[in-house]
């Protein structure tokens, strides 16, 4: 039998090995969106690279459109059209390193960003069922590729969803009538279920790019610790990242640099913002790191290729 000294020597081993545990730095890696130049079709690859921009690989290499909105962990979500018609999507999900990609559900999707809940179990898409049910927001899970409807108003544009840190609330793009031209979609937060939908977003109407294309409120992404929602608006000429908190009482210009910056994620332990930023007239797109205690800022990118987009965290 262990002397008393023993035993609690053991005990303050084991709690120093949980601190040191507890205050490890997750180690992440970049995935993000590139378009390959092709002469028959857009084919856009995901690459990936480690956090100083090094060691940069093509994941995919495949003719299809492969685009990537989400990660959970070490297990990427992209949308693809392969083995089906051009651009029409549906989700699949691959290692870090893109081996053994496998199709997820048989629930065609919008081409919309997306977001996951429950260890990465649950997927909350925009996705369509037919002609006629376009653009709602739809649950699925992971492993059985089962879904269920949470939005069901086809006159409006739900789009990329996003869920709360715990899960239970989900904030996504909304234009009330699609058809209609003259308007343009806000930020909204509703319960899961879809119930208590409320706008968060309020488009400053004066703004010089009022009439311009391009996101009025979009791509939204929840800080994983701080209390607001980032997303993306063209304001002032140039498309920033912008945020809002939940209770939409406040609203405030995130980001402020000399770049047009838009697509944008969060690392999961908040201490990174990663997103692309180009020039005003968006001819070239590079990714950019920014430590978010510091905000130094670092570009991981060059010029080998005109568009890369849409980073997303992976941890390695």
């Amino acid at each position: 039998m262990k002397s008393r000294t023993a035993i609690l020597c053991s005990v303050v081993l084991l709690s120093a090995c949980a601190v040191r545990e507890s205050n490890k730095e997750k180690a992440y890696v970049i995935a993000y969106n590139v378009h390959i130049p092709d002469t028959t079709k857009s084919d856009y690859d995901i690459f990936v690279m480690k956090m100083d921009g090094s060691d940069k690989r093509n994941i995919i290499n495949n003719p299809d459109v492969a685009w990537t909105y989400a990660a959970f962990s070490d297990t990427l979500l992209f949308v693809s059209d392969r083995d089906t018609c051009y651009r029409c999507f549906f989700l699949y999900k691959a290692d870090a390193d893109g081996n053994n990609p496998k199709k997820i559900s048989d629930l065609q999707l919008e081409d919309s960003w997306m977001s996951t809940r429950k260890n990465g179990e649950e997927i909350v898409v925009a996705g369509r069922i037919g002609k006629k049910i376009r653009h709602q927001l739809f649950i699925i899970n992971k492993g059985t590729g089962l879904f269920s409807q949470v939005t069901n108003d086809t006159t409006a544009r739900h789009g990329d969803p996003c869920f709360s840190p715990d899960g239970k609330r989900i904030v996504f793009s909304y234009k009330r009538n699609k058809r209609d031209r003259a308007s343009h979609e806000e930020l909204y937060l509703m319960n899961e279920d879809g119930s208590e939908m409320m706008q968060l977003t309020h488009y400053p109407e004066e703004n010089p790019s009022a009439g311009e294309f391009g996101y009025r409120a979009g791509a939204a992404k929840w800080h994983p610790a701080e209390n607001f929602i980032s997303y993306v608006s063209l304001q002032d000429g140039r498309h920033s990242i912008f945020a809002v908190t939940p209770d939409g009482k406040r609203q405030w210009k995130l980001t402020d640099n000399e770049f047009g910056e838009g697509w944008h994620d969060w690392s999961s332990d908040g201490k990174w913002l990663v997103f692309n930023r180009s020039d005003w007239k968006e001819t070239q797109y590079h990714i950019a790191l920014m430590n978010w205690k510091t905000k130094e800022l670092k570009q991981l990118t060059d010029t080998s290729y005109k568009a890369q987009q849409a980073p997303v965290f992976i941890e390695k």
